[in-house]
Formats: C-alpha cells, sequence, structure tokens
C-alpha cells in the first residue's frame, strides 16, 4: 500500500513539473530520441538511436536534469536543471560533454524553444515577477524580455521561419493562444473564446 502511496505521490510531482514547465518547442534529430528518466534514482537527461538501443545518461547529476531540446543542427541539447539551487536552463553536447549554465540567476527558468537556425533561444523565467517570454543568443547572452505583461506568459515555440512566436498567456481572464513577432511586437490573440486554450506549436 505504501509502495502504491508513493508511486501515486511520484506522478502527480511529474505531472506537476511538466505541467509548471510545459513542452519544449523543439525538434527531431533522426535516428535520436532524447528523454527523462528517472532509472538512476533522479531525473536525468538521456539519449538513445530510435530503435530504443544505445541507451545513456547524458547528464549524471544528483540534481533534477528535464525536458531535454535537441538544436537544429542535433549537435547540442538544452535542458532544464535545479542543480544550482532553482531551475536554470542548461546546454550541452550532444554526447554530454560540455554542460554550461545559461540562465545564471536567482529565479526560474524554463521552457525552451530554439530558433530554427540555431542562433536563439526562447525561454520562460520568473526573473521579473511573473512568468515572462525571453530570449537569448545561444550561448546565453543578450537575455531580453519580449512579453513584459503582468499576465502569466509561457510556453514559446518559434515559427518554422524564425519570424514568429507563438505562446500562451493569461492576460485577457483565461488561458488563449498568442503570436508575436520575434522581436515581442504585434502580440495578438488568435484563440479569443472563453475555454482554456495553450501549449502551441507550429507546423513544420
Amino acid at each position: 500500500m505504501k509502495k502504491s502511496l508513493l508511486w501515486v505521490a511520484l506522478l502527480v510531482i511529474c505531472i506537476s513539473l511538466v505541467a509548471f514547465f510545459g513542452p519544449a518547442g523543439c525538434v527531431t534529430v533522426k535516428n535520436k530520441i532524447t528523454f527523462t528518466s528517472e532509472r538512476d534514482g533522479n531525473f536525468e537527461v538521456y539519449i538513445m538511436n530510435e530503435d530504443g538501443s544505445g541507451q545513456a545518461n547524458l547528464t549524471n547529476n544528483p540534481a533534477d536534469d528535464w525536458l531535454p531540446c535537441f538544436s537544429p543542427d542535433g549537435s547540442k541539447i538544452a535542458f532544464t536543471s535545479d542543480r544550482d539551487g532553482s531551475y536554470k536552463i542548461y546546454i550541452m553536447n550532444i554526447d554530454g560533454s560540455g554542460q554550461t549554465n545559461l540562465t545564471d540567476n536567482p529565479a526560474v527558468d524554463g521552457e525552451i524553444s530554439f530558433s530554427p537556425d540555431g542562433s536563439k533561444i526562447a525561454f520562460t523565467s520568473y526573473r521579473d515577477g511573473n512568468k515572462e517570454i525571453y530570449i537569448m543568443n545561444v550561448d546565453g547572452s543578450e537575455q531580453t524580455n519580449l512579453t513584459n505583461n503582468p499576465a502569466d506568459d509561457g510556453d514559446p515555440c518559434f515559427s518554422p521561419d524564425g519570424s514568429k512566436i507563438t505562446f500562451e498567456s493569461d492576460r485577457d481572464g483565461d488561458l488563449e493562444v498568442y503570436v508575436m513577432n520575434v522581436d515581442g511586437s504585434g502580440q495578438k490573440n488568435l484563440t479569443n473564446n472563453p475555454s482554456v486554450d495553450g501549449l502551441p506549436c507550429f507546423s513544420p
């Protein structure tokens, strides 16, 4: 009974964290799959071949590492980790080497989306007191708030040509899908109805 309750508690925690951070607006890499597993005692980022072979732990850290996202060229993986005290965005090579903190600040950061050319990362951060969408260079420089709104804005996803970012926001009283230019201008509500709309993603 106790074991069953423990698994239920872990499942609730997992669902809550995924709901909190949202799915990454990521591309796929041919013949490879990156995923999160707690098989080694805590959540780590893994990689495997598309047939399930070659499963390998890339992060190997006592902290929780989550939500991996391939760069468009497949050479890097961005992910979220709390190894520095709160959730930050990290990047590493596809073999797990060169793990680097890109968003070194006290706030919680997450929800990663690479631009199609791999030069930019859109992400969310609570550094301004609520959840906002930011953009930065892939090396972590020039971090800029795109949304600047007292509401919560999240789950950014680049358009295939890199000119737009779709996202979700509750600025109109309930969660809706929005779109904006990559510089944050032209923010527009696309769904505009009383139900909950979110987790947007462009078609390829």
